[in-house]
């Protein structure tokens, strides 16, 4: 019976999701009827998510939703600017909208990588082909400069790419660095492996420096390949960060993208720096409306890498609270696409790292499998996980890695009541936790800086009293959320595990 119902929720979903995707390719091709379609559009959204969801938590598909809708709109925008070329366009509701943002978990793939593991398969993972970069950022998590040549070889990556694809039914890869766009090897490098892999969406995070024309319209002929470009505020706040003129180039090259009809988003780090730029809705307004700007991604100054010396550039938990009312003004009223790590765990029901299902994973340039990009942490190298016969899975099978899940199904991850998602990091926002049940005694640091971290006691002292610090300032406010009631018309479908 249980799988009769699972089968039959299967197939209404399918048939929910295929009628959204005709209403997102009607918005693509006409202004006409428009705002029609966009209500529908955000209703049918909704409602899909209201079902869709292993949680009865509004505020998750409510936060998830507007995400989208955001996105919806951003595009639509910049496609009547000439900033999104049509065939790009097109490209984004088949990978982006179906394979991933609409994603089936109660597909053929997914049950058989349950069946294998134990646990639904992550939705993608990060990969840096290289540390090598042509700028030396201050503050910079990777320690990235020109003279880091650490890389990867490009059937390592690719092979990876393909067992997430095959195994996990994933169509998202996240490329980070160092500089991903100076990775070459074999004669191949990112766009190569967009080529390849047509039917998978790959987000960049880049300076954009070596982005020139022809890459800019190779790009656009995939049309599944978007880079998010680092700034830190204006001129002045970037060249500050990244050095003297960057901003200008930065700005040349997304004129350039635009020309060339490839959507851009940015990332930016929070600091103390320029904390006073971010707390201002203008700043926002500059790269959506006056620049172009399709999405942002926004971090918080980590101390690891180069800021592990720079603990007083960390926001404070008060900036972050700050950053956290303003984020959600700007999702829900004026509809921008800013993903706010980490203010925006609702939008992924907590801590999405640790390989969990339909979370991630990280793979540096040295092959290293940590949890996350700010977990400097691992137990297994790729290379030797190919070297012995086994695939990356049963990497994620590790200690360290179930530790980090077992936390986050307890913490807020299928929790019946979570807690305080406005907290969701483990290393971050959790980090004695973290240290003294997550992180496994023979875990090795990724770098020098981080095995010092794990060895100096103020560094300890500091994050935890800012984690204390963080939960009594948010822990009311998630109380709020967690209580918000859902509309009346929404079918709320909760996720039971099967009988025994």
């Amino acid at each position: 019976m249980y799988a009769v119902a699972e089968r039959t929720k299967e197939l209404a979903y399918g048939v929910k999701k295929k009628l959204l995707l005709e209403t997102l390719r009607l918005l693509l091709g006409r202004k006409k009827g428009r705002e029609f379609l966009l209500r529908k559009a955000e209703r049918d959204i909704e409602n899909i998510l209201a079902e869709h969801e292993c949680s009865g938590i509004p505020y998750f598909w409510k936060v998830k939703s507007r995400f989208i809708i955001a996105l919806i709109k951003q595009s639509l925008q910049n496609i009547d600017r000439g900033f999104i070329s049509s065939h790009y366009a097109g490209k984004i509701v088949d990978v982006m909208g179906e394979k991933v943002m609409l994603k089936d978990r109660w597909g053929v793939v997914s049950r058989e990588f349950e069946e294998k593991y134990g646990q639904s398969p992550p939705g993608f993972f990060t990969i840096s082909p290289t540390q090598k970069c042509n700028l030396k950022c201050i503050g910079c998590y990777a320690s990235s400069s020109a003279k880091t040549a650490a890389s990867l070889p490009y059937p390592v990556v690719k092979r990876t790419i393909q067992e997430m694809h095959d195994i996990a039914g994933s169509r998202f890869v996240v490329i980070s660095g160092g500089e991903p766009f100076l990775w070459k090897d074999e004669g191949k490098g990112i766009l190569d492996l967009a080529e390849e892999f047509s039917d998978v969406f790959f987000l960049v995070y880049t300076n954009s420096l070596a982005i020139g024309r022809e890459e800019a319209e190779r790009m656009e002929k995939t049309g599944n390949i978007t880079p998010a470009i680092s700034v830190e505020g204006y001129e002045a706040e970037t060249d500050q960060r990244r050095g003297q003129g960057v901003f200008k180039r930065i700005r040349e090259k997304m004129e350039l993208l635009k020309d060339v009809g490839v959507p851009f988003g940015l990332s930016v780090t929070a600091t103390k720096q320029n904390m006073s730029l971010l707390r201002k809705e203008e700043f926002y307004d500059y790269w959506f409306k006056d620049v172009g700007a399709t999405y942002m991604w926004m971090f918080h100054l980590m101390p690891i890498g180069r800021a592990r010396e720079n603990i007083p550039l960390m926001i404070s938990p008060e900036e972050r609270k700050d950053l956290f009312l303003l984020w959600e003004k700007l999702l829900f009223e004026k509809q921008y696409f800013v993903g706010d790590f980490w203010n925006s765990g609702a939008g992924s029901t907590g801590c999405i790292a640790y390989g969990r299902g339909g979370g991630y994973f990280y793979i540096d340039w040295n092959g290293n499998i940590m949890p996350c990009v700010f977990v400097p942490y691992y137990k297994d190298n790729i290379l030797e996980v190919y070297k012995a016969g086994k695939t990356v899975f049963d990497a994620l099978m590790s200690d360290f890695f179930k530790n980090g899940r077992q936390w986050q199904k307890k913490y807020s991850y299928l929790d019946e009541h979570p807690k305080n998602v406005l907290a969701p990091c483990s290393i971050r926002d959790h980090y004695r936790y973290f240290r003294e049940k997550i992180l496994p005694a023979d875990a090795r640091p990724e770098d020098e800086n981080a095995r010092i971290s794990l060895e100096d006691p103020e560094y300890f002292e500091a994050i935890d009293e800012f984690d204390h610090q963080l939960w009594k300032l948010t822990d009311p406010l998630w109380e709020e959320r967690l209580n918000l009631q859902p509309d009346a018309d929404l079918e709320i479908v909760t996720c039971k595990p099967p009988p025994k």
